[in-house]
């Protein structure tokens, strides 16, 4: 008879769902999902191997050779010697996310900084704090594409160049990708100091145990070799066919089993010292799992409230460091209802590495349940291709088209009675057609503070009574935008769209004097585009233009809103 793991490291507290569970932990076991995992079979989520065959690499993690470690950790020591302080990592999703959670929870000895965004004044500040000449930028995007990254790499390389001089900005440039990938050629090409080549078969939100999360990690403080040790322990145990002792393979079995019988919203509370933890589960679940017109929701961020607030779509995941207090009386207050709890320690920050790889094994166990293929992005593109088109038309007309919004903050008083009429009548929908309100926010988001953000949260939460999710664009359309537009289509999207205070162009290629559009352009046409491909898939969209007031729009919001 199987039982479910209960122990100071995980504790699933599932009530009455524990008898469907344990069916599903005997499925696995009488069809050897795991071992056939292992054997990296296709099978076990598709008829096709496409897609899949060539997505298994990360079970490989643990395997990577002493010796690119070490060429790691010479590579982190001779910038260091060289004097570098500084190090910008750009990248998207997962070449971005796995890096910002090892920069924010280990001690460097760089400053580290991580650009994932398209707007301008974001660029801007980050371009006031490092200077290039004590500054390592990595360029990090497993296809050598993404829009996003390239043009971040070419407005870089272009800007440092006129400082440090075309031969030495070389020496200041390391990329990591996929080999074969524009980005290497570019590299080739430019003469760039390093070019780390990733396995290819690893698809991007499972690579944070590869060179796209260990080359940052190294630059983060972190022992790779002790990281690796710690993870060898979960991969052997997630290569057990007692499925009592595979924590990995429970996990998995609890979230797909919640999500068959629609308790699909996965609401994370994260220890303050895992920073970004959850931005990276978020990923994961959300783009694994959201197709299809299926889908489990990762909430992430949303301020915590009594439990009778909540939806009984819900399951708690509480996630901590031993021997820490963390939220102890709400923990409390839900392991006494019948809402299906999972608590998680970690006993010191180098678990994180194994932490990665048991939430991966689990996502790929639940996408056999769910019977959903984990490794493709079938609507990812949607939005990209809409952006793309409009930059295209752009180029040639200098115009991009217009949303119409409902709500125009920069020329229109909030505080009015038809102002107030008018975007309350937009705000009035039956919250029964809705599982969910995902806000969309298109700003800089250090033009508005923690505490505002926070009020809107609550605001939004305590008039509709849905779960809540928060993305900072074009961040979650690497994130959660698969989701938005593949899973049964229940969302309803609020954009929040910030006026910028300046632009900056962008070159046509590195080192060009020859610009055709700006990052102004890029983000406008990338909100656009969502915009188009989330009404296109027959979601509902509010758009609300902020201004460039954000903090001041803002807060005439959660007035609307309360």
């Amino acid at each position: 008879m199987n039982k479910l793991i209960s122990n100071n490291e995980m504790k699933f507290l599932m009530k009455e769902n524990e008898s469907d569970i344990l069916k599903n932990i005997d499925k696995l076991k009488e069809n050897n999902i795991v071992g056939r995992i292992w054997q990296k079979d296709f099978t076990v989520w598709s008829n096709k191997p496409e897609e899949v065959s060539n997505r298994l690499g990360w079970l490989d993690c643990n395997q990577i050779p002493n010796s690119s470690l070490t060429d790691i950790n010479c590579f982190v020591d001779e910038i260091k010697n060289e004097g570098f302080e500084n190090v910008v990592i750009m990248g998207m999703g997962g070449s971005s996310l796995a890096s910002e959670v090892f920069s924010k929870t280990f001690n460097s000895k760089f400053n580290i900084f991580v650009i994932d965004s398209t707007h301008p004044d974001v660029i801007n500040d980050l371009e006031q704090k490092v200077s290039p000449e004590k500054t390592l930028y990595i360029v990090s995007t497993k296809s050598g594409g993404t829009i996003e990254t390239i043009s971040l790499m070419k407005y870089f390389f272009t800007r440092a160049a006129k400082k440090l001089g075309n031969e030495k900005v070389k020496k200041h440039f390391a990329f990591i990708t996929d080999p074969g990938s524009g980005l290497e050629e570019m590299g080739k090409k430019l003469g760039v100091r390093k070019i780390f080549i990733n396995d290819p078969n690893i698809g991007g939100r499972f690579s944070a145990l590869s060179l796209f999360g260990l080359v940052p990690a190294a630059f983060a403080g972190i022992d790779l070799f002790k990281l690796m040790i710690e993870l060898n322990n979960v991969v052997k145990e997630s290569q057990l066919n007692d499925l009592e002792l595979n924590s990995s393979a429970q996990l998995g079995a609890v979230i797909g089993t919640l999500a068959n019988k629609g308790i699909d919203k996965l609401t994370f509370f994260i220890s303050p010292r895992l920073p970004s933890f959850g931005a990276w589960i978020e990923q994961l679940i959300a783009e694994s799992t959201g197709k299809n017109g299926k889908g489990i929701l990762p909430i992430d961020g949303e301020p915590i409230t009594s439990i009778n607030n909540y939806t009984k779509d819900r399951v708690f995941i509480f996630i901590q460091l031993e021997n820490e207090s963390f939220l102890e009386n709400e923990v409390q207050e839900f392991e006494n209802t019948d809402i299906p709890v999972i608590k998680i320690k970690l006993k010191d920050i180098y678990d994180i590495g194994k932490e990665f790889f048991r939430w991966e094994f689990a996502t790929a166990i639940t996408g056999y349940l769910i019977n959903i293929q984990p490794y493709d992005q079938p609507n990812v593109e949607s939005a990209k291709i809409v952006a793309r088109e409009m930059i295209t038309n752009y180029i040639e007309t200098k115009v991009l088209p217009q949303n119409n919004p409902k709500f125009a903050g920069s020329s229109f008083d909030i505080n009015s009675s038809e102002g107030y009429k008018e975007l309350e009548s937009e705000l009035q929908f039956d919250k029964s057609n809705y599982d969910y309100i995902a806000l969309q926010a298109f700003i800089n988001p250090n033009s508005v503070s923690e505490e505002t953000i926070t009020e809107l949260k609550k605001a939004i939460q305590k008039r509709y009574n849905l779960p809540l999710t928060y993305g900072v664009g074009p961040r979650f359309l690497h994130s959660t935008g698969q989701l938005h537009k593949g899973d049964k289509g229940k969302g309803l999207f609020i954009q929040l769209i910030e006026e910028n205070s300046a632009d900056l162009m962008i070159p046509d290629e590195p080192l060009a004097d020859c610009y055709s559009y700006s990052f102004g352009v890029l983000v406008k046409a990338q909100s656009l585009g969502d915009r188009k491909a989330l009404l296109d898939a027959g979601r509902k969209v509010i758009t609300i233009e902020l201004g460039l007031d954000t903090e001041k729009s803002m807060n005439k919001l959660i007035g609307v809103f309360n």
